[in-house]
């Protein structure tokens, strides 16, 4: 589906549409709507449980949006945070360099200089999006950050977070002395970031108020021990960098006790890029062949990181395979730089006596717009006339539709049902308006998983089957008659969240994990 047409379905169904709409919208910015609220809130519930769930060692927390000036000066987002800037010699509008390139060099142009990046311009023949001009600027170096001032008169200094990984590396003392003072330390939050972007672009992909969830494993890398027996033998879709800078770019299965054994990457690495994969397969549903891991060169991952893999999934509505998650090793870089910062020493003793360790983190990173847009791109397909959204069930904003066949006869019951099964904590859409066959349209198109229909038999006491209704199950769109309290074990069922449990895979010979 085009991008404009999954888009036009998610505004007429009420999942998101334009901030300040009546204004003409404002660019860069969306509401979401009661489904877009609610499926954004069972995906940020779904990572949540996986990920926090990965260790009794991983907490949640629910910082501030806003920081003072020195933070992000510590941090280097006052000086590095930026991205290259291009404006037309002939209509004046200004676009990202990288964005002009994404064709051409879809590894992106971190680590180049201005210069390199107009010499890629140059040789490709780039053209201004807005006029076709090829009179383009040098690149110049624009801060993404939203600055604010606290208080009256000159005031304070201070910014929205340009990402919520911040928090938890300001949260980490605090986290430290509450908690069991011991490592791993694991500090999940879901939050808002904000970037000023030069031309917001593709909807969800480049916002300027999204949507982050974000876990920051603080760690000793000389003991940090994870159960990788668990996960050796899963094969993971693996673009490493050096095949993919020769020309070779096709993802190859890797099983994750051959990336630890001779592909280079620590053990708590894979372990976590393992899960971070399963989650995109097993919870957002994710098919395998639309979805990668793609390695980050030397140059071309943040200065910061010493091993970057970026998920990517192949979103037809956006022309190709797009970055939705990352994992960083990013080092002791966060804690040094704050430590510094602040004046407050953030090491801390080791176990062994042997000295102060400044830990290192692990980050894992995910943007929660991206993944409601991949649901979308990858869900919503066209079958006949039938346009179908097949959302894994934990994640559908509503697990069941209950209609009355006619209005006048069938609605009192279906009205009990409905709140009967929403007294159980059944995510209930009671739907009474228009025709049997509309209605069963409307659910399949926002991804109900199941329609429930109170009819003449359900209400006729002479009928051996009075009281029971009929059950109809989007993907097979199978129907059969049951009791309303025959209904209460599968829709429970269809709401649980998944949680990451062992792999199922037998401990290939020879593994390290042995």
């Amino acid at each position: 589906m085009k991008i404009d047409e999954l888009y036009a379905l998610l505004r007429r169904r009420g999942y998101l549409w334009p901030s300040a709409e009546i204004y003409g919208g404002t660019q860069g910015l969306y509401d979401y709507g009661p489904l877009g609220a609610e499926l954004k809130r069972r995906i940020e519930e779904a990572w949540r449980a996986w990920f926090v769930g990965l260790s009794e060692d991983y907490y949640w927390i629910d910082p501030a949006d806003i920081v003072p000036e020195a933070v992000v000066r510590a941090s280097g987002h006052l000086e590095n945070f930026t991205d290259p800037e291009v404006t037309c010699g002939k209509c004046h509008r200004s676009f990202r360099a990288d964005t002009m390139l994404e064709s051409a060099r879809p590894e992106g142009v971190d680590g180049l200089t201005p210069v390199q990046i107009a010499e890629l311009l140059t040789a490709s023949h780039a053209r201004c999006p807005n006029c076709g001009s090829t009179e383009l600027s040098v690149p110049r170096p624009f801060n993404m950050m939203f600055a604010l001032t606290l208080g009256t008169g000159d005031g304070e200094r201070a910014y929205l977070l340009p990402e919520t990984a911040q928090s938890s590396y300001l949260a980490f003392a605090r986290m430290w002395e509450v908690g069991r003072k011991a490592l791993p330390l694991g500090i999940a939050v879901i939050g808002k970031a904000y970037r000023n972007e030069i031309a917001p672009r593709q909807l969800l992909f480049r916002m300027r108020a999204f949507t982050q969830a974000e876990l920051q494993i603080f760690f000793d890398p000389a003991s940090f021990a994870v159960p990788i027996v668990t996960v050796a033998s899963l094969e993971l879709p693996m673009v490493r960098a050096g095949p993919r800078i020769a020309g070779e770019e096709r993802a190859v299965l890797t099983r994750v006790s051959d990336l630890v054994s001779a592909g280079g990457l620590p053990e708590f690495y894979a372990y976590h890029l393992a899960h971070t994969y399963r989650f995109y397969r097993e919870v957002l549903g994710v098919p395998a062949d639309r979805i990668r891991l793609w390695e980050k060169s030397e140059e071309e991952r943040a200065f910061y990181n010493k091993i970057q893999f970026d998920v990517e999934v192949r979103l037809d509505s956006l022309g190709g395979f797009k970055e939705v998650g990352a994992v960083h090793y990013r080092g002791d870089y966060d804690l040094t730089r704050h430590s510094a910062g602040s004046g407050k020493d953030l090491s801390i003793a080791k176990p062994d006596g042997s000295g102060r360790l400044v830990p290192h983190v692990l980050e894992l990173t995910f943007g929660v717009d991206r993944a409601l847009w991949a649901l979308a791109d990858v869900g919503i397909t066209l079958e006949g006339e039938r346009t179908l959204w097949r959302l894994p069930s934990p994640l559908a904003p509503s697990t069941v539709a209950v209609f009355p066949l006619i209005r006048k006869l069938h609605t009192e019951f279906a009205r009990h049902l409905a709140t009967t099964l929403t007294q159980e904590g059944i995510r209930v859409d009671l739907d009474i308006a228009g025709t049997i066959g509309k209605r069963y349209a409307r659910a399949d198109e926002v991804g109900t998983p199941f329609c429930v229909t109170v009819d003449g038999t359900t209400v006729d006491p002479a009928s051996p089957d009075h009281g029971t209704v009929t059950v109809r199950d989007r993907d097979s769109k199978e129907q059969r008659r049951v009791r309303p309290e025959e209904l209460l074990p599968t829709l429970r069922a269809a709401q649980l969240p998944a949680r990451p449990p062992p792999a199922e895979h037998p401990v290939p010979a020879g593994s390290p994990a042995e």
